[in-house]
């Protein structure tokens, strides 16, 4: 369980495709912190360290990761927002995230508002994959606000410490992100569906 607010933007040093798994470096200041079989999230998705070498450490993408996330599309250098797994006995400053991203979207507007950013994102409906006004959403594993939330995206105002410490800097038109909607208004929405299917 994760709460969306990234502890660090990590490079990416090493990618090893084996079969249809990708076996994931990065370098990052609380490697030494880490244990194998420790869950931390990246751009959002949850996933379990399986190496430790002094400052770099290795997770591994399967199939069914790659194909719902940006995971798949990563190159070295790349930045990946990191978050290790919330305490339970601290304050929650995000929202609840479970490291299990939806879907991808896509960035289709990057507009700076004298000293913030507006991103625009654009995302292929599915079943309970919704935004709504001032709601939550989780991109790239950062914990957002929703903004001017329609039917097939929406927008997030970023302020420049998020700017800055997230791989929202390196976002631009064009660019994949991974998205994990709110689970509340997933759970409505599926029991919404459930209700009208069964009138």
């Amino acid at each position: 369980m994760f709460c969306g607010i990234v502890e660090e933007a990590a490079e990416v040093v090493n990618l090893i495709k084996d079969q249809e798994n990708l076996h994931i470096s990065l370098k990052c200041s609380f490697t030494p912190a880490l244990k194998i079989d420790q869950s931390v999230a990246h751009n959002g998705v949850c996933l379990t360290v399986v190496n430790i070498t002094d400052s770099v450490y290795t997770v591994t993408a399967i199939k069914e990761t790659l194909l719902k996330s940006n995971l798949g599309v990563l190159k070295i250098g790349d930045k990946v927002n990191l978050e290790r797994s919330m305490l339970m006995n601290g304050r929650i400053d995000g929202h609840i995230v479970q490291g299990h991203v939806d879907q991808t979207a896509i960035c289709t507007k990057v507009e700076e508002a004298q000293g913030s950013w507006y991103f625009t994102f654009q995302y292929d409906t599915a079943p309970g994959n919704v935004t709504v006004e001032k709601g939550s959403v989780t991109v790239n594993g950062v914990s957002l606000t929703v903004v001017n939330s329609q039917n097939d995206s929406f927008q997030v105002a970023i302020i420049p410490y998020t700017y800055n410490e997230t791989n929202f800097h390196q976002i631009k038109v064009g660019t994949i992100v991974n998205l994990e909607f709110d689970i509340l208004g997933k759970y409505v929405a599926r029991l919404v569906e459930h209700y009208i299917k069964n009138r």
